[in-house]
């Protein structure tokens, strides 16, 4: 085993020291992480999460779609939801249809569950971003839509 690979196995602890305003000095001890993973870490934990609390990743934004649906009295399952945001966007909350019918007359879908523009403002719901790229604005204005016209989300199984 190399040198450089048996001393850092051997260390306990490290210690971080970060300057601060003031030319403070702060020392903070790491036990099996090094400096760079440690401030990663602590930048990515900010943020790793919405401003909900929930995490900023797609179970998280299911969540708080959930969450916010609940409130609002629009049927929803996780399962149904997920279902859906894989077979229309992967789970890509930037993805854009630029090929259909709908981008043919200039509206393309867009987002985690493919709405069009007109579908997005008719059906938004209060309390979320007014942006159809933000993945819980589009989620539950998505399940808003699939509730009205089909009864659930959980009842769409293809293209809706």
């Amino acid at each position: 085993m190399p040198a450089a690979v048996q001393n850092r196995r051997t260390r306990i602890a490290r210690t971080l020291v970060v300057a601060c305003t003031g030319a403070a000095l702060l020392g903070l001890p790491l036990i099996g992480a090094t400096a760079a993973s440690a401030a990663t870490s602590s930048t990515t934990t900010a943020a790793s999460t919405t401003l909900a609390g929930y995490p900023n990743n797609l179970d998280g934004w299911i969540r708080e779609s959930l969450a916010i649906m609940s409130e609002k009295h629009i049927p929803g399952t996780y399962n149904g939801i997920y279902r859906n945001v894989m077979r229309e966007s992967s789970g890509n909350p930037r993805a854009i249809n630029l090929w259909d019918s709908n981008a043919a007359a200039g509206i393309p879908s867009k987002g985690l569950l493919q709405v069009i523009a007109p579908t997005f403002n008719t059906y938004h719901v209060a309390g979320t971003s007014f942006d159809i790229y933000d993945p819980v604005a589009n989620i539950t204005a998505a399940c808003n839509y699939a509730a009205a016209r089909y009864g659930s989300i959980d009842n769409v199984h293809g293209a809706y």
